[in-house]
């Protein structure tokens, strides 16, 4: 049986594909599970940045060895080129903190994603897309592909953009919380006496829901191909194609 796990921040970033699936809750992170004829799909969030995606992914390994590792979820575009609220399949992971480089299963031709501590404001993209030629950021996807990396399994990333290269947001770093989860209540109290923040935060919760949207369709048409691979080979070591 071959089992599959998907990992992202947030719930919100995996509620459509993950509709109608069994969920959990263990040690702080929140799972879903589906059963499949030949394995199992396996969806985990833990909040925000390297540390609870690492949190989450070791939950899920608890229960057995993974045979495939999706980072997936949210990010912020660097370049106007990348459509706010598409989802697209990420072909390298940089490190913007160590310059560690991933390279995921899908073929060249796609995008690079930079990792960063924090959340991205617009100095920030502007100084990772010029260091190190990123085109999204996001908080999560290099701890992933370095998990893959280590126990040898295919890595894959998909990111939906939910904001672009210029758009002005509110410090999201400061609402974080030291384990990665999201002060919504404390953020809330924050925007509510800041009435001008009100328009970008609709925009972003639009965006948001659409990029959760196509991140679920592209990762389930990996997994489904890869689903595929693995009955016609045998082994689990085979990469489907691109997009």
């Amino acid at each position: 049986m071959t089992r599959v796990a998907i990992i992202a921040a947030l719930a919100d970033e995996l509620e459509p594909l993950v509709r109608g699936w069994p969920r959990e809750s263990r040690g702080g992170v929140d799972l879903w599970s589906m059963r499949r004829a030949d394995g199992e799909w396996l969806a985990a969030c833990a909040g925000i940045g390297v540390v609870a995606a690492s949190r989450a992914f070791a939950e899920v390994e608890r229960d057995g060895a993974v045979d495939l590792l999706v980072s997936a979820g949210w990010a912020g575009a660097l370049s106007g080129e990348f459509a706010i609220g598409r989802a697209y399949r990420v072909s390298e992971v940089v490190d913007a903190n160590t310059g560690e480089r991933f390279k995921s299963a899908t073929p060249s031709g796609t995008c690079l994603l930079a990792t960063s501590r924090r959340v991205a404001d617009r100095a920030e993209k502007l100084r990772l897309a010029a260091e190190l030629g990123a085109e999204l950021v996001d908080m999560e996807a290099a701890g992933v592909a370095r998990l893959a990396a280590a126990r040898g399994v295919p890595f894959f990333c998909v990111k939906g953009v939910s904001d672009g290269p210029s758009d002005r947001l509110p410090d999201f770093n400061a609402f974080i919380s030291a384990g990665g989860g999201f002060e919504t209540a404390r953020f809330v109290l924050f925007a509510i006496i800041r009435p001008w923040l009100w328009p970008s935060l609709a925009r972003l919760g639009r965006n948001g829901g659409k990029a959760a949207r196509s991140i679920g369709e592209a990762v389930r048409e990996i997994l489904e191909q890869w689903d595929g691979t693995v009955k016609r080979t045998g082994h689990t070591g085979a990469k489907p194609g691109g997009e």
